[in-house]
């Protein structure tokens, strides 16, 4: 385990071998951390969060309580996830073969998910697998994301539609310049 000395674990957390916990992290009360994942620096792991084995996480991401990020799931920097949010994996779910016999780790595919730096994730979302969801972009609360995520699009529903284009700070914008921001970065949809 490579746990930072600066990293916080609460007593009721769950860490497993081999995982990577940044300078200023915490890991707080009841979240499991599976082994091999990796938490960026100044992550904060709210109350009953579930990280898989192999999952990573950037540096300054926010999980709010109870949220589940599941193997074959990555996150860039600055990724908010909401309360209650599950990251799928798996197209094609069964517990067993058509004869009933228990399926193991080897008998499906793990799809992948890959969340761009500063996306939002509401809460109560749920991600399927195989999708990215771009950089500055959000998904209102209880969408259902079938689909790649445009970079600061704002994607709303079941399944999840493009709603708006958003500025990085979050505000909804029509033209090339955000009322909070000033002018929008080179590569947005509505830079001029």
């Amino acid at each position: 385990m490579s746990v930072h000395p600066e990293a916080f674990i609460h007593d009721t957390a769950t860490v497993e071998n081999a995982v990577s916990l940044g300078a200023g992290t915490k890991i707080w009360h009841q979240a499991q951390v599976r082994t091999r994942a990796h938490v960026g620096e100044r992550c904060i792991v709210g109350k009953g969060v579930f990280i898989d084995f192999d999952v990573v996480i950037g540096d300054d991401c926010k999980l709010q309580n109870y949220a589940c990020v599941y193997h074959g799931v990555s996150l860039g920097r600055g990724v908010f996830v909401g309360p209650h949010v599950v990251f799928t994996n798996d197209l094609r779910p069964r517990s067993t073969a058509p004869d009933f016999s228990l399926l193991g780790d080897g008998d499906w595919e793990v799809g992948e998910t890959n969340v761009g730096d500063g996306a939002a994730v509401g809460a109560n979302s749920t991600i399927l697998p195989n999708v990215k969801i771009g950089k500055w972009s959000m998904v209102a609360a209880g969408s259902v994301v079938t689909r790649d995520v445009a970079d600061y699009s704002l994607v709303i529903g079941n399944p999840a539609r493009h709603h708006a284009w958003l500025c990085p700070c979050g505000r909804k914008v029509e033209s090339s310049t955000c009322s909070k921001c000033g002018e929008l970065p080179a590569d947005h949809p509505l830079h001029a």
